[in-house]
């Protein structure tokens, strides 16, 4: 493989210390332990449903714990006033350090949202957290 390579580099590359076969180092995504993961959107599901938004739920879809199905209800005095919007969240297995994807399932006429239900805010790449992610949610029906 070196031997199309210039003699300098072949020299070079060949003094590159090579990690043994098992030592290379796991990617970030590799190192988070799921069950902890588990245990987390379970506390935050616990906290969603006790001192959440009462317009605003979440449950795990069937027993993985990992998807979620959403829903929001407008709020009073507001255009979104009387409508319900389903939502999906799938929780990534490094969860908390990469956000979840929330995508609306329900049409939703909104300038922070796509055609395709994808919420378009680089911040939420940025500075996630689990309570921000219920900020942007309530503030959605309060537009």
């Amino acid at each position: 493989m070196t031997g199309n390579l210039p003699q300098d580099v072949q020299q070079h590359s060949s003094s590159i210390v090579q990690p043994a076969a098992g030592k290379l180092p796991k990617p970030a995504s590799q190192l988070v332990d799921s069950h902890s993961v588990s245990r987390r959107l379970q506390s935050e599901l616990m906290s969603l449903m006790t001192c959440g938004d009462p317009g605003i739920s979440a449950f795990p879809e069937g027993d993985n714990i990992f998807s979620w199905i959403g829903t929001i209800k407008g709020s009073n005095a507001t255009v979104y006033e009387g409508l319900s919007y389903k939502l999906t969240l799938k929780f990534p297995t490094d969860y908390p350090f990469k956000p979840p994807v929330v995508k609306f399932d329900t049409l939703c006429f909104h300038p922070n949202v796509d055609q395709f239900g994808n919420i378009c805010l680089d911040i939420l790449q940025v500075l996630f957290t689990f309570n921000f992610v219920c900020f942007l949610m309530a503030s959605v029906t309060h537009y």
